[in-house]
């Protein structure tokens, strides 16, 4: 993975760990400035959030960082 790739990947994991996302069953790859978040993810007990509008927020938030180029979800949501 390209320097750059992993300098963004830690961008994308620490955007992530903002929110109310148990992400422990997710994985982060980056190739090319394109964010690919793969797994299983559920919010975190103790707060009541839609999980997937969540992740459409992180999107949003991800894209409009410098360097990424697209944010690919490949995800499975859990209550």
């Amino acid at each position: 993975m390209a320097t750059v790739d992993l300098e963004t990947r830690r961008l994308v994991l620490r955007e992530i760990s903002k929110r109310h996302v148990d992400t422990s069953l997710m994985t982060v790859s980056v190739s090319h400035g394109v964010v690919y978040l793969r797994g299983t993810v559920r919010g975190i007990r103790g707060h009541d959030i839609d999980i997937k509008n969540e992740m459409e927020v992180i999107r949003r938030i991800l894209r409009s960082k410098t360097g990424i180029r697209d944010v690919i979800i490949e995800l499975t949501f859990r209550v």
